[in-house]
């Protein structure tokens, strides 16, 4: 299963984060109310471990109230300097809003 987010197939989006693997890429949260609307990017970053950043990350409380009935992840795994860069371009293109450091 994958989604392109950007130019970029990430694998997933997955329902729970322990689908995940614990390597380095970067991440995406998506969000959507029902199973007809389009997923909406609500944050993207970037890890050394994929999963457990997603698992314990401290805007997941934005996440939730953003007021969708259904949040996934979906990740693009890559090198660290990569990484860094698609961090970078996802964020200026969607300018996620949970996305303040």
């Amino acid at each position: 299963m994958s989604i392109t987010i950007g130019n970029y197939n990430f694998e997933g989006p997955y329902d729970s984060a322990a689908q995940l693997q614990n390597r380095s890429g970067v991440y995406a949260i998506l969000g959507r109310s029902g199973s007809a609307e389009q997923w909406k990017v609500v944050d993207i970053g970037e890890s050394s471990g994929v999963s457990e950043r997603v698992n314990n990350h401290d805007r997941a409380p934005c996440w939730k109230g953003r007021g969708y009935s259904h949040l996934t992840a979906a990740a693009y795994y890559c090198a660290e300097r990569e990484r860094m860069a698609v961090e970078r371009i996802l964020r200026t293109q969607y300018n996620p809003p949970c996305g303040d450091r």
